[in-house]
């Protein structure tokens, strides 16, 4: 138990109201603590329900506050238990919560709660609304007591009673009288006359003829009265009045008139609509959340399937928009959001004034006024067009929205431009309900991104069948490895002056039944869902079992160059897992060298850099891949724990055919020379090629001149073959030359 309260000599501790403050988050119990003791209260924290419950077991405060989130005990079941408790079953609880759905709110009362707060840092909001609750506990102590001397008539007269004497030949407005608590209900002083009349003229017109007609129908059929009665005119403010009565009977069995009470139940309202909010907007955008949206769509898809006219669905979706959380922070995020939020509802014809059973008041035409931008979730956001002439309709309103968006935004003081992928479905055409537009509007925004971003696409079947091929082909890959599919081939490193074997590539192929999947085909697709992971640290191990394999077979002492990306060097225990590799199989750890994508390694170079250099300490070589096409710093490649530099097939090609490519080549072998690092020159495909970085004084050489990719079980026979023959005869007579038209496959990347 810790008392976080401190004295002060304008608000002495024994007046302060008590709370006990009850969150398991150290930090927010500390920052919420020192806000409401900084308000005026006497804090007391516990930081679980059980330690609150303890306390609660000799202590009643004014007030309580539960976080609604905590491990074990939770804070609806705290409030349960403290209501069963003596003493504490009417003291104020106020639970605070980070959730803004409506059935966590209902739970929060069903538990007990008095009333909940969505957590923020406005604490003098959350101040204010506890000093509402006890003058509000302590208004209800002082009601209870009271109810217990005056008894029920008393207790009705605290909201207000009403006479209301009914003669059928003199009208409605006959014959009403309202004690003094009822006329303070209507804002009037106790010697005030009200009438009907009087009453009639504080609502509107619409109003007015409504209520009107609902006591003529309760007068003629003789219903008890229960209704809430709307004043929005002379009073100080909008007013809604709870009138309950039951009739009253002459001698003659007629009805004679009403007796009953009035309340004044405008903040009851009040609460319904924030929690009607809550339920049904976005807390940011204040956008339809995904649960209005959904209903809006119902309601449009219904109106479009009776009237037979088209509907559309637009999504929405940010470019790179985590790009922007992760340089600048959430509250950045948010704030393009915002902006974001705000030039969509001025693409369409937004309207904020529809919620659960008002829309078919707008009349025949009322689908209309469901047309509304909402947002899904995070930078997710969805256009609901309810009627359309045709796809060019959709269209022409998803261009406003990219040009709108194409508008530079200010955030975090910095210029930033967001674009967007937009995914256009249409009803009938492209699914019959709201689900199946959301999903197939959903396919063909991602077939925008893929086509570049900031673009439109109109859904089609082929887009399906693509978008269900490339899930098949994730599913299967998630099996490939426990069904042993994924297989390493192996392409040669040669000396190209004295034809020996300097090592080989591991490149990763996928055998999925009688065919071999192209690595560009899943290796993308292993990386954007995590299962690069597995692949390469089966790679690791495959590796080094066919290393001590050849090395058995004919005295194979090379390296087999594995393919790693840049996730797996950010890793801790990368080490440990080359330990676990070659330790079955006794082969040194420079038996297996490590490939990084120049591009890769300058990304994330710094948190890379610790892994590169233990690698180095236990004999591991690092070999930069693709050389040539990212932007390294000659400074960093002076001080990297590398050993080799590969140069890009892109450089190789043009060899012969583009002056230029002969000095870049030059550069790179002259830089490498000078940092005393082994250069490789990969795609190499001809004699031309070969000559040409000979003379450059590049030896190391790989490529389909010297020898496709193969299994490994190939390799003996090949270098039994190969790696005895002369540099000479091996320019003069390359081996295994590629066919026409086909290409350098790609790495294991």
């Amino acid at each position: 138990m810790r008392n976080a309260s401190a004295s002060s000599l304008q608000d002495p501790v024994e007046d302060r109201p008590k709370v006990l403050l009850v969150d398991d988050d150290e930090v927010n119990l500390m920052l919420v603590s020192a806000a409401l003791t900084k308000h005026g209260f006497d804090v007391t924290e516990a930081g679980s329900g059980d330690e609150a419950l303890r306390i609660l077991g000799g202590w009643i405060p004014d007030l309580v506050v539960l976080d609604a989130r905590m491990p074990g005990l939770d804070g609806f079941e705290t409030c349960e238990e403290l209501r069963g408790m003596y003493g504490l079953e009417n003291v104020p609880v106020l639970m605070l919560t980070g959730l803004d759905d409506e059935a966590s709110i209902k739970r929060a009362y069903d538990a007990g709660a008095t009333d909940f707060f969505v957590k923020s840092n406005q604490w003098s909001l959350l101040a204010g609304r506890l000093r509402h609750m006890l003058r509000a506990a302590r208004t209800q102590q002082e009601l209870i007591r009271s109810r217990a001397k005056l008894a029920r008539a008393q207790d009705l007269a605290r909201m207000g009673s009403f006479e209301w004497w009914h003669h059928p030949e003199r009208g409605l407005p006959f014959g009403m009288e309202l004690s003094e608590e009822a006329l303070r209900v209507f804002g009037s002083a106790p010697d005030d006359r009200l009438s009907f009349r009087d009453l009639l003229r504080m609502m509107t017109r619409e109003e007015r003829h409504g209520l009107i007609r609902g006591m003529r129908q309760i007068v003629r059929q003789v219903f008890g009265i229960a209704m809430d009665v709307p004043l929005s005119r002379g009073v100080k403010r909008n007013r809604i009045i709870h009138v309950e009565g039951e009739p009253e009977f002459g001698e003659y069995g007629q009805c004679i008139g009403y007796t009953g009470i009035v309340q004044d139940v405008t903040e009851r309202h009040q609460a319904e609509d924030s929690i009607r909010k809550l339920a049904n907007k976005d807390p940011l955008t204040q956008l339809p959340n995904r649960r209005q949206f959904n209903w809006r769509a119902e309601r449009a898809l219904e109106q479009a399937r009776r009237m037979g006219h088209k509907m559309a669905l637009l999504l929405i979706d940010l470019d790179r928009f985590k790009n922007i959380n992760d340089t600048l922070g959430h509250a950045a995020g948010d704030e393009l959001l915002l902006e974001v939020s705000m030039r969509l509802r001025g693409c369409v014809r937004h309207s904020d004034q529809i919620f659960d059973g008002t829309v078919e008041a707008v009349g025949s035409r009322f689908h209309r006024a469901l047309e509304a931008v909402g947002r899904l979730g995070g930078d997710e956001f969805v256009a609901l067009l309810p009627e359309v002439e045709d796809e060019r309709d959709a269209e022409r309103v998803a261009q406003r929205i990219l040009e709108a968006l194409r508008q530079p935004v200010y955030v975090a003081d910095q210029e930033f431009f967001a674009t967007a992928s937009v995914g256009i479905a249409l009803y009938p055409r492209d699914g019959q309900t709201v689900a199946d537009l959301l999903r197939n509007a959903d396919v063909a925004m991602y077939a925008a991104k893929d086509r570049g971003r900031n673009g439109s696409v109109l859904y089609t079947p082929n887009l399906a069948v693509r978008d269900r091929e490339k899930l098949e082909l994730e599913t299967a890959l998630h099996k490939a490895i426990e069904r042993n599919e994924l297989v390493l081939y192996y392409q040669p490193k040669v000396d190209a002056q004295s034809g020996r074997l300097m090592g080989v590539e591991a490149l990763m192929r996928w055998r999925r039944g009688e065919a071999l999947v192209p690595p560009n085909e899943f290796i993308p697709m292993a990386e954007e869902t995590g299962l690069i992971v597995p692949l390469s640290e089966w790679a690791l191990r495959e590796a080094a079992r066919q290393a001590h394999e050849w090395q058995q077979a004919f005295g194979f002492n090379e390296s087999i160059a594995v393919n790693m990306p840049s996730r797996m060097f950010l890793r801790q225990d990368l080490v440990d897992l080359i330990h676990e590799a070659v330790k079955p199989y006794g082969i040194p750890h420079r038996m297996l060298l490590l490939e990084i994508t120049e591009s890769s390694l300058m990304k994330d170079l710094q948190s890379i850099l610790p892994t590169l250099h233990r690698l180095n300490e236990v004999g591991v070589q690092i070999s930069v891949d693709d050389f040539g096409t990212g932007y390294s710093s000659l400074q960093y490649l002076t001080e990297l724990p590398i050993s080799e530099l590969k140069i890009d097939r892109s450089f190789v090609n043009k060899l012969g055919r583009e002056p230029k490519a002969s000095e870049v080549i030059h550069l790179i072998i002259s830089l490498a020379q000078a940092l005393s690092l082994r250069v490789v020159a990969e795609g190499v495909e001809n004699t031309t090629q070969m000559n040409l970085l000979r003379s450059l004084q590049c030896r190391m050489m790989q490529g389909y001149l010297i020898s496709r990719p193969m299994p490994g079980t190939d390799l003996p026979n090949w270098v039994a073959e190969h790696v005895a023959v002369p540099s000479a005869t091996v320019a003069a007579e390359p081996l295994a030359l590629s066919q026409a038209g086909e290409t350098h496959p790609a790495a294991s990347r």
